[in-house]
């Protein structure tokens, strides 16, 4: 089965996670307006973030995690009230040797089919990064919806492969 991939169906295309400890919303948003519907038309649709670029923390550990999230208005909200629908869980960050495995370029950092239960959809779905503990001063992730989830293979940032 082939399925095509667009800009509307992609929340980041390396995009940066550098910040300092907090929350905030990476990429673009998806509109989904403002009625709940099936969104996989009877299929799993699944949410892919690879690492881009290696993520790390400059001088001391820190973390990071990165949740699927909906809320009213497209400027999604970092404070918490925003609905959560899927949860990474945290990842450990630091210089390359301590990082979590999945904080390298090229890996999949969490990849899981969307609930079609639970929290209801609001009108704008995006990814936002929670970072904890200390700055992370570089790297970069994608993250997309597909319906065919990676199995098993590793993902390459462009031009490493």
């Amino acid at each position: 089965r082939d399925v095509i991939l667009d800009e509307r169906d992609e929340f980041a295309d390396a995009a940066s996670v550098a910040a300092g400890a907090g929350t905030a919303l990476i990429g673009d948003v998806i509109p989904l307006g403002s009625v709940a519907r099936d969104m996989g038309m009877g299929e799993p649709i699944w949410l892919v973030i690879t690492c881009a670029t290696e993520i790390i923390t400059g001088g001391a550990a820190g973390t990071i995690k990165f949740q699927l999230v909906s809320d009213a208005q497209a400027a999604i909200a970092t404070d918490g009230s925003a609905t959560v629908h899927l949860d990474s869980g945290t990842f450990v960050t630091d210089d390359s040797a301590a990082n979590a495995t999945q904080m390298n370029a090229g890996e999949v950092i969490f990849a899981a089919a969307l609930p079609n239960q639970g929290n209801v959809y609001e009108a704008f779905l995006g990814i936002l990064a929670v970072i904890g503990t200390t700055a992370v001063t570089a790297g970069a992730i994608n993250a997309f919806l597909t319906l065919d989830p990676p199995r098993g293979k590793k993902l390459y940032a462009e031009g490493v492969n």
